[in-house]
C-alpha cells in the first residue's frame, strides 16, 4: 500500500455498529416483520406441511408476498453485491476500459427480465414451483434433467458466494485484521445472519444495505473527485500520465470481442442463478416483475459510477498488487475515518444481503430437487444453505482466480448451461429432455474444461480457420450445448417434450 493511512479505532466502531445492527435486525426479522408498512406474518401453516407458512416456503420464498417497493429492492440487492463494489472497480484498477463490460451486460438484462421472468413467475405461481429445476421438472418430465438444473444452481452459486466473501474479508483486513481472521468474521456473520432469517433478512434488510450503499458511492463519486481535481483534470491525468498494469485505459481493438461476448453471456446468465430467480419467484405477481425490470435500470447508473473508483484510484496513487483493496485503500486516503468506517459497513452489508439469497435459493435446489421429499424441512434448507456456505468457502481457499470477479465469471459458465432448458422451454422450439440433458453435459464439460485449462480466465481463444478471437468461455459452451441439444433432440425425440408457455 503506498500513502494510506492505517484505519484507527473510530473506523472499527462506526464498521461494527452498522455491520452488527444489519445482522442483528436480519436475524430477528421474524420477531418484527409484520410492523413494517405492508408486512405481513403467514398464516401458520398446517403441521407436516413443508410449503407453507411458516415452512421451507416462508424461510425460502418469503411466503410469496413481497410487493413492488420490497421486491425491487431484493431483486437488486442481490443483483448488485461484492462484484458491483470491490470486483469491478478492481478489474478497471488492472485493465482498464475493458473492465466496463458490466455495464452493457445489466443493460442488456432488463428486456430479457420483462419478456421472460413474468412467465416463469406464472408458471411457477400456478404449479407451486419454488426454484427452477421444479419448472423444469413439470415441463420436461425428466427427473435427470431436474437433477442436473438443480446441480447447476448449486455449483454455480458457490463461487459466485465466495466473491461475497472476499468482499467482507477485504473491508475486515483494510481494519487493520489480519491471517484467517477476516475470513473468519466473513463466514459466521453470513452464516448467522442466513439461518436465523431466512428470505425475510435479505428482503428487509436491503433497504438498510442500498441506502448505506448509496449514501457511500455519492459521496465517493461527488468528494473523490472534487479533492483530485475535478473529473476533467482526472481524465487528462489517466490518458496522459497513468497505465494499468495489465493494460491501457482506453480499450484495444483486441479487446472488443470479449468486452462485447462477456457482456452477452453475463447477462444471459444474470437471471438463470437460483438467487435472483428466488427473489423472481418471491414476488406476489407477475406484474411486480415487469415493474421491476423498468425501474432497476437506476442500479446500472450507480454501477457505472462505482466502476469509475478503479480509475480514480489511480489518480489518488494508489498501488497495490492486491487489486480487490483498492476502493478500501482509496476510501482510507480520501475520507475521514468515520466515514471509512460506515463505507466499509456498506461494502460488507452489500456482499451480506446478496450472499444469503444465494445460499438460500441454492438451498430451496437442494430440499427441493435433490434429497427425498421427507428431507423438504425448513432444518434441512438451513443445513443446506450453511454447506452451500461451506462449499463457497472452499472457492475462497483452493481456487486461485486472478481477479475476484473471475469467481463470479466462473459460476456463469455453469449456470449458462441451463438456459436452453430452462428458456426454451417457453418456446415452441421443439426439445427433448434427452436432447437438453446431452447438451447440458456436453456443455458443462467443454466450459469447465476449458476454464481449467485457461486458470479460470473468463474468455478463451476461438480460432475458426484464419479468424481468431477471444470470445466469453461460456458463450461458447453455451453454443456447444445448443447444437447438441439440437441434434440429439432429433434423433432421440422423447414422448414429451416443451411446449410454449401460455
Amino acid at each position: 500500500m503506498n500513502g494510506v493511512p492505517a484505519a484507527d479505532t473510530l473506523a472499527l466502531g462506526v464498521f461494527i455498529f452498522f455491520f452488527a445492527m444489519t445482522i442483528v435486525a436480519g436475524s430477528t426479522v421474524s420477531h418484527w416483520k409484520g410492523w413494517l408498512p405492508g408486512g405481513k406474518k403467514a398464516p401458520p401453516a398446517p403441521s407436516g406441511d413443508a410449503h407453507g407458512g411458516h415452512g421451507t416456503e416462508d424461510w425460502g420464498l418469503g411466503g410469496r408476498q413481497f410487493g413492488a417497493w420490497v421486491t425491487w429492492f431484493l431483486v437488486g440487492g442481490d443483483f448488485y453485491t461484492a462484484y458491483t463494489v470491490i470486483a469491478v472497480p478492481a478489474l478497471v484498477y488492472a485493465v482498464g476500459a475493458y473492465g466496463f463490460f458490466a455495464l452493457p451486460y445489466t443493460i442488456i438484462v432488463y428486456p430479457f427480465i420483462f419478456v421472460v421472468m413474468p412467465k416463469l413467475w406464472k408458471i411457477a405461481h400456478d404449479g407451486g414451483h419454488g426454484t427452477a429445476a421444479d419448472i423444469i421438472r413439470a415441463r420436461f418430465d425428466s427427473r435427470a434433467l431436474e437433477l442436473a438444473v438443480a446441480f447447476s444452481g448449486l455449483i454455480a452459486v458457490m463461487p459466485y458466494i465466495a466473491l461475497q466473501l472476499i468482499g467482507i474479508r477485504t473491508v475486515v483486513e483494510a481494519l487493520g485484521f489480519s491471517g484467517e481472521l477476516p475470513l473468519i468474521v466473513a463466514f459466521v456473520s453470513l452464516a448467522a445472519y442466513t439461518w436465523l432469517g431466512g428470505l425475510h433478512a435479505p428482503a428487509l434488510t436491503a433497504f438498510i444495505k442500498d441506502i448505506m450503499i448509496y449514501i457511500a458511492v455519492i459521496a465517493a463519486v461527488t468528494l473523490i473527485p472534487i479533492k483530485l481535481g475535478g473529473y476533467g483534470h482526472m481524465f487528462d491525468v489517466m490518458n496522459t500520465v497513468v497505465t494499468p498494469p495489465d493494460g491501457t485505459h482506453v480499450m484495444s481493438s483486441a479487446q472488443l470481442m470479449p468486452y462485447a461476448t462477456l457482456a452477452l453471456s453475463s447477462a444471459l446468465a444474470a437471471f438463470l442463478y437460483p438467487h435472483t430467480l428466488t427473489g423472481i419467484l418471491a414476488a406476489k405477481s407477475a406484474d411486480t416483475v415487469k415493474q421491476n425490470a423498468v425501474y432497476l435500470p437506476i442500479y446500472t447508473i450507480v454501477l457505472g459510477l462505482i466502476a469509475l473508483l478503479g480509475m480514480m484510484a489511480h489518480v489518488a496513487g494508489i498501488d497495490t498488487k492486491v487489486s480487490s483493496m483498492v476502493v478500501p485503500y482509496l476510501f482510507l486516503k480520501l475520507f475521514p475515518d468515520w466515514f471509512a468506517g460506515f463505507a466499509f459497513a456498506a461494502i460488507a452489508v452489500g456482499a451480506l444481503v446478496p450472499a444469503a439469497v444465494m445460499a438460500i435459493g441454492a438451498a430451496n435446489l437442494l430440499t427441493h430437487n435433490i434429497l427425498p421429499k421427507q428431507y423438504d424441512t425448513m432444518t434441512t434448507s438451513r443445513v443446506a444453505a450453511f454447506g452451500v456456505k461451506l462449499g463457497a468457502l472452499v472457492c475462497v481457499l483452493f481456487l486461485n482466480a486472478k481477479f475476484a470477479i473471475d469467481l463470479q465469471l466462473l459460476g456463469g459458465v455453469i449456470i449458462l448451461q441451463t438456459f436452453p432448458a430452462l428458456i426454451f422451454g417457453l418456446t415452441k422450439l421443439r426439445f427433448s429432455s434427452t436432447g437438453m440433458l446431452a447438451g447440458w453435459v456436453v456443455g458443462t464439460v467443454v466450459g469447465l474444461g476449458i476454464c481449467w485449462s485457461d486458470g479460470l480466465k473468463p474468455v478463451h481463444t476461438l480460432a475458426i480457420g484464419g479468424w481468431s478471437e477471444l470470445v466469453s468461455t461460456g458463450l461458447i459452451a453455451l453454443v456447444v450445448n445448443i447444437i447438441v441439444a439440437g441434434v440429439v433432440s432429433v434423433i432421440v425425440p422423447n414422448r414429451r417434450v416443451a411446449v410454449a408457455a401460455e
